[in-house]
């Protein structure tokens, strides 16, 4: 297969930057707009965007055999959301976007257990060390940390790995568009739930700022995608990181946000330590 990496790399950067954005335009419609109704936008304007595009051969591409498995992964995908922009209202930015980047330490365990893939040896002291990480970055700051929102942070990254682990059984027979358009559809399903009992109409401003986020949101998937079809994961996933960096450049020039040398420590070490698990050996079948 034909390897570019500096293509690969491009769509990964323009990826992290549109997450960085969304995750800026989240935080300031989240002053005004409860947590319900911002996950709820957030997944119906992807599912706008990508009905058109994914159905464009008359739903021959939609059809499916495994709905049970797509409920699944909307159900961890959609909690883990409820949890990532909660964390993002009242944490940090970057701090925020962090905690929900742990997930590559959380996924060779869950696969561990679901999938029966034995983890590497080098997972285990990796993990330690990124759960030291974590503790550094919510620690109280400069900048006082919530630790009811740092916990559902971390969670937020528990609960995105398994919904990554959950796209891993599916994908033995359900093509990428198709895993896309199913957690599009269920998902904004799943989140016009909780709108039965608490629907609030959102200011206009605020309105336009999560549209901008599922918008955002979606060409960051996108364009992900098309990073890691370009060049190998390993390649490409340290470049996610930039998000990270981008937001919190961004929290510090609109919300005058800084991370003192504690968090900085702790997201040094977080950082490191997901990119020893994505780049070290990969997992074995168990026996």
């Amino acid at each position: 297969m034909h390897q570019d990496l500096r293509r690969g790399a491009t769509h990964a950067l323009i990826s992290a930057t549109s997450f960085s954005i969304m995750g800026a335009c989240i935080k300031q419609a989240a002053l005004t707009t409860p947590n319900e109704l911002v996950v709820f936008i957030r997944c119906a304007v992807s599912l706008v965007i990508l009905l058109p595009w994914l159905t464009r051969r008359g739903g021959v591409g939609i059809r499916t055999q495994r709905l049970g498995g797509h409920l699944l992964r909307a159900g961890f995908g959609i909690a883990s959301m409820y949890a990532f922009f909660y964390a993002i209202a009242h944490l940090p930015l970057a701090e925020a976007m962090l905690l929900t980047y742990t997930m590559p330490l959380w996924i060779p365990f869950i696969a561990w257990l679901w999938l029966r893939e034995r983890p590497a040896l080098v997972v285990f002291p990796a993990a330690l060390l990124g759960l030291v990480g974590i503790a550094l970055i919510t620690r109280p700051g400069l900048h006082p940390v919530d630790p009811f929102a740092a916990i559902v942070g971390a969670v937020s990254g528990l609960l995105a790995a398994c919904a990554m682990v959950s796209i891993r059984r599916l994908t033995d027979t359900e093509p990428a568009t198709r895993v896309v358009f199913y957690f599009a559809l269920l998902g904004t399903a799943i989140a016009g739930v909780p709108l039965l009992w608490a629907w609030q109409t959102p200011s206009l401003p605020a309105l336009g700022l999560l549209i901008a986020a599922g918008a955002l949101a979606t060409l960051g998937q996108i364009h992900l995608t098309r990073a890691y079809g370009c060049a190998p994961a390993a390649l490409v996933g340290p470049f996610t990181y930039v998000t990270v960096l981008l937001a919190a450049l961004i929290g510090w020039l609109v919300w005058g946000e800084k991370l003192d040398r504690w968090s900085l420590l702790g997201a040094a070490l977080v950082i490191a330590t997901c990119l020893l698990v994505t780049l070290g050996p990969r997992p074995r079948a168990a026996v």
